[in-house]
């Protein structure tokens, strides 16, 4: 039994790990003009909209923008994150 629970305080300690590693990455999704930045932990932790994206576009053109954008970085935090839980199972 202190065998098991040993192990699980290591898989734990790996994951903690995992997790922090995963919040100093960073990916950007992109999209006329709209930058979102995630961590690998697929949280936002910056949006850049350039000026000339409002002077270009009305409201809800600029929040289509920031949607893909929003997702194109998701997309790529996944990625990461997947990539990273991959490499501590094996």
């Amino acid at each position: 039994m202190f065998d098991k629970i040993k192990q699980l305080q290591q898989m734990k300690e790996q994951m903690d790990a995992a997790k922090e590693r995963l919040n100093h990455i960073s990916v950007k999704g992109e999209c006329k003009g709209v930058t979102v930045i995630a961590n690998g932990n697929k949280k936002i932790t910056e949006v850049i909209i350039a000026q000339s994206t409002f002077e270009n576009g009305d409201k809800e053109e600029v929040a289509e923008l920031i949607v893909l954008a929003t997702n194109k970085a998701l997309e790529s935090a996944e990625s990461v994150f997947e990539s990273e839980m991959r490499g501590m199972a094996g």
